[in-house]
């Protein structure tokens, strides 16, 4: 059973996508390319099948919703079936047996870490990557408290958004099976995002880094203008930096985390070296060369550790990229973008 439910990141490849979801198996690829990533385990998407139907909250489910028209939910709706369906997943108490297992590598990763009680972070894994749609949680510490962040975990699939979004597609309401990965915390001194092509105007020449102070959840959910960086793909040159105002930044706390705002001092300093630019310009470019096509990579730098073990990877997934523009249409851009920032000074191409 063990090997339907719970894996090391290190069993699990790109090949594994449909067992453990996208985001699981590219850790496990990253893994193989011996790129930094968290130590940690993931539960497949059977986990999540066997816990709905042997608990009977598929049943629960699918009878809450005959209630509701499917092609015809309303906003208040929605929201309501979101709350009585959360209640019923995070009610229900973990398989003896899955527990166990859980618990079982929950321990071997504070053994492999040399901490009694590490702190997690429990992250969906869609078989599809659908970025935003599902939830996380940050600095989930002891054993009880990992089984219940798996579970919100699952029961995030029942969200507003994620029930109006499959309402919208005209699938099934009732279930949406996920993978969950369960990742060592990184004790972020920064974090971010690197695209490994321009997102904005498709320039596959240039990666683009955008970075804030602490936990990267920040920058991933728009909560902030971030530092921007430029960099020349082949010889990973800074071609720019962007001072971003960091208004706010994720902090830990004894459990959990939150929303503070920036110190001033931090706000006026750029959260990343440029030794640290260049290594995750490497490590972007090298996962884009291997999986084939422009990628969008969650990192985090290790204020424990020193350059360049400190740069970690969190994740990978194909990048939304836009069609290279034509001169002209950058001129356009660039036109636009100056006037509606109220000038023309300071602004590069």
């Amino acid at each position: 059973m063990a090997k339907t439910w719970v894996y090391w990141l290190e069993e699990l490849g790109q090949e594994h996508k449909d067992l453990v979801g996208n985001k699981c198996a590219n850790l496990g690829e990253m893994c193989k390319l011996k790129l930094r990533v968290p130590p940690g385990f993931t539960l497949s998407v059977k986990a999540y099948t066997d816990f709905m139907e042997t608990t009977g909250n598929l049943q629960k489910i699918e009878k809450l919703l005959d209630k509701f028209t499917t092609k015809e939910l309303t906003l208040e709706q929605i929201n309501e079936a979101s709350s009585q369906i959360r209640q019923i997943v995070e009610s229900k108490a973990m398989p003896e047996e899955m527990k166990e297992m859980v618990i079982s590598c929950y321990r071997g990763l504070c053994q492999r870490c040399c901490v009694n009680k590490i702190a997690v972070s429990t992250r969906s894994a869609g078989p599809v990557s659908q970025p935003g749609q599902y939830e996380t949680y940050l600095n989930v510490v002891g054993e009880s408290d990992v089984i219940t962040a798996i579970k919100k975990v699952w029961s995030s699939t029942f969200n507003p958004r994620s029930l109006a979004s499959r309402c919208k597609k005209g699938i099934s309401l009732s279930s949406d099976p996920i993978g969950v990965a369960v990742l060592k915390m990184v004790n972020a001194q920064a974090a971010g995002i690197i695209f490994t092509a321009d997102p904005n105007t498709g320039d596959t020449d240039r990666m683009i880094i955008e970075a804030n102070w602490g936990l990267g959840e920040s920058v991933v959910a728009g909560k902030v203008i971030p530092d921007v960086y430029t960099l020349d793909k082949k010889s990973l040159e800074i071609h720019s930096k962007k001072l971003g105002q960091k208004s706010e930044y994720v902090v830990f706390r004894e459990a959990g985390v939150a929303n503070e705002e920036t110190p001033l001092d931090k706000r006026s300093k750029f959260c990343l070296g440029d030794k640290e630019i260049r290594e995750i310009g490497r490590m972007g470019r090298l996962l884009e060369e291997h999986f084939g096509v422009p990628q969008d990579v969650e990192f985090a730098i290790d204020q424990d550790l020193l350059f360049p073990d400190n740069v970690i990877l969190l994740q990978t997934r194909s990048a939304v990229i836009a069609q290279k523009k034509e001169p002209v249409d950058k001129i356009i851009d660039l036109a636009v973008s100056r006037f509606s920032r109220g000038g023309f000074e300071g602004l590069k191409m």
